[in-house]
Protein backbone atom coordinates (compact mmCIF):
# COMPACT_ATOMS: atom_id res chain seq x y z
CA UNK A 1 0.00 0.00 0.00
CA UNK A 2 1.28 3.79 -0.85
CA UNK A 3 1.46 6.51 1.64
CA UNK A 4 1.77 10.07 0.18
CA UNK A 5 1.89 13.16 2.06
CA UNK A 6 0.14 16.32 2.01
CA UNK A 7 1.86 19.29 4.25
CA UNK A 8 0.66 22.93 4.80
CA UNK A 9 3.41 25.66 6.77
CA UNK A 10 1.66 28.32 7.78
CA UNK A 11 3.53 31.42 9.05
CA UNK A 12 1.48 33.56 11.31
CA UNK A 13 2.15 37.18 12.37
CA UNK A 14 1.85 38.35 16.17
CA UNK A 15 -2.58 38.52 16.03
CA UNK A 16 -1.67 35.05 14.67
CA UNK A 17 -3.38 35.59 11.32
CA UNK A 18 -1.73 33.76 8.28
CA UNK A 19 1.25 35.45 6.62
CA UNK A 20 2.55 32.89 4.81
CA UNK A 21 0.81 29.58 3.79
CA UNK A 22 3.05 26.98 1.65
CA UNK A 23 1.90 23.40 0.75
CA UNK A 24 3.67 20.63 -0.90
CA UNK A 25 2.59 16.73 -1.59
CA UNK A 26 4.20 13.60 -2.38
CA UNK A 27 2.68 13.18 -5.90
CA UNK A 28 2.13 16.94 -6.97
CA UNK A 29 4.99 16.76 -9.16
CA UNK A 30 6.51 20.14 -7.80
CA UNK A 31 9.32 20.12 -5.97
CA UNK A 32 9.56 21.87 -2.70
CA UNK A 33 7.14 24.17 -0.99
CA UNK A 34 4.74 26.05 -3.38
CA UNK A 35 3.06 29.44 -1.91
CA UNK A 36 -0.84 30.34 -2.21
CA UNK A 37 -3.15 32.56 -0.65
CA UNK A 38 -5.91 30.39 0.82
CA UNK A 39 -6.50 27.07 1.73
CA UNK A 40 -10.15 25.57 2.84
CA UNK A 41 -9.67 22.13 4.21
CA UNK A 42 -13.15 19.61 4.74
CA UNK A 43 -12.69 16.49 7.09
CA UNK A 44 -15.73 14.06 7.37
CA UNK A 45 -14.81 12.42 11.04
CA UNK A 46 -16.86 9.14 10.00
CA UNK A 47 -17.53 8.28 13.59
CA UNK A 48 -18.85 11.69 15.27
CA UNK A 49 -20.01 11.93 11.79
CA UNK A 50 -19.22 15.23 11.83
CA UNK A 51 -16.82 17.88 9.95
CA UNK A 52 -13.88 19.74 10.91
CA UNK A 53 -13.18 22.82 8.52
CA UNK A 54 -9.89 24.42 7.92
CA UNK A 55 -10.40 27.97 6.43
CA UNK A 56 -7.10 29.96 6.06
CA UNK A 57 -6.21 32.72 4.19
CA UNK A 58 -3.47 35.72 3.73
CA UNK A 59 -4.11 39.58 4.21
CA UNK A 60 -2.80 39.50 0.56
CA UNK A 61 -5.71 37.94 -0.61
CA UNK A 62 -8.29 39.80 -2.24
CA UNK A 63 -12.13 39.59 -2.44
CA UNK A 64 -11.99 39.13 -6.14
CA UNK A 65 -9.67 35.89 -5.99
CA UNK A 66 -11.94 35.35 -2.97
CA UNK A 67 -15.13 35.31 -4.96
CA UNK A 68 -13.07 33.15 -8.16
CA UNK A 69 -11.80 30.58 -5.05
CA UNK A 70 -15.45 29.88 -4.03
CA UNK A 71 -16.98 29.91 -7.31
CA UNK A 72 -14.09 27.50 -8.15
CA UNK A 73 -15.03 25.43 -4.83
CA UNK A 74 -18.50 25.45 -5.60
CA UNK A 75 -18.20 24.16 -9.14
CA UNK A 76 -15.55 21.75 -7.89
CA UNK A 77 -18.02 20.38 -5.08
CA UNK A 78 -21.02 19.92 -7.97
CA UNK A 79 -18.30 17.43 -10.11
CA UNK A 80 -16.77 15.61 -6.65
CA UNK A 81 -20.84 15.14 -5.65
CA UNK A 82 -21.90 13.52 -8.90
CA UNK A 83 -18.76 10.95 -9.11
CA UNK A 84 -19.52 9.78 -4.81
CA UNK A 85 -22.88 10.03 -4.93
CA UNK A 86 -24.27 9.49 -9.06
CA UNK A 87 -26.31 12.11 -8.19
CA UNK A 88 -27.38 13.97 -11.07
CA UNK A 89 -30.17 16.27 -9.92
CA UNK A 90 -28.38 17.42 -6.46
CA UNK A 91 -24.93 18.12 -8.34
CA UNK A 92 -27.04 19.75 -11.08
CA UNK A 93 -28.46 22.18 -8.53
CA UNK A 94 -25.14 22.53 -6.49
CA UNK A 95 -24.15 23.62 -10.47
CA UNK A 96 -26.95 26.42 -10.12
CA UNK A 97 -26.58 27.39 -7.18
CA UNK A 98 -22.16 27.99 -8.29
CA UNK A 99 -23.33 29.95 -11.88
CA UNK A 100 -25.76 32.17 -9.62
CA UNK A 101 -22.71 32.93 -7.09
CA UNK A 102 -20.65 33.66 -9.99
CA UNK A 103 -23.14 36.21 -11.63
CA UNK A 104 -23.86 37.61 -8.46
CA UNK A 105 -19.86 38.32 -7.96
CA UNK A 106 -18.78 39.05 -11.43
CA UNK A 107 -16.64 35.91 -11.76
CA UNK A 108 -19.38 35.01 -14.24
CA UNK A 109 -20.33 37.29 -17.30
Amino acid sequence: MKKSDINFSITLNEQKFPERIQWKADDSGIEGEKDCSAVMISIWDGKDKSTLRIDLWTKEMMVEEMQHLFYETFRSMADTYLRATNDTKASEAITAFAQQFGKINGVVK
